[in-house]
């Protein structure tokens, strides 16, 4: 059974945020109150496992890993042509001439 260490309202909480996850993640479960009443507590991240099980690890994709994931399922065909949506932007003409 996890002893709160602290009890703190949510707005003190928003202004020492930092040192609160310290105290979790060193094993102190933090206690959150709004108007005097518990919400929820903040405990590290090993507490969490204990009570809930092994977490799987999400692997990061890089950026061109998820892009071609996302050309890879990206429905094309309700997106439109891409000519019809992009055609309109860049202004075709040359520019000015410009006076070196």
């Amino acid at each position: 059974m996890y002893m709160m260490s602290e009890q703190h309202s949510i707005a003190e909480a928003r202004s020492n945020l930092a040192d609160l996850v310290r105290k979790a993640e060193k094993g102190e479960a933090v206690e959150l109150t709004r108007e005097g009443e518990r919400v929820a507590v903040l405990i590290g991240w090993r507490e969490y496992e204990q009570l809930a099980g092994p977490q799987p690890q999400q692997p990061r994709k890089s950026f061109w890993d998820a892009y071609q994931e996302w050309r890879r399922t990206a429905d094309f065909d309700a997106i439109g042509d891409p000519d019809e949506i992009w055609g309109n932007v860049r202004d075709p003409s040359p520019g000015r001439d410009p006076q070196l």
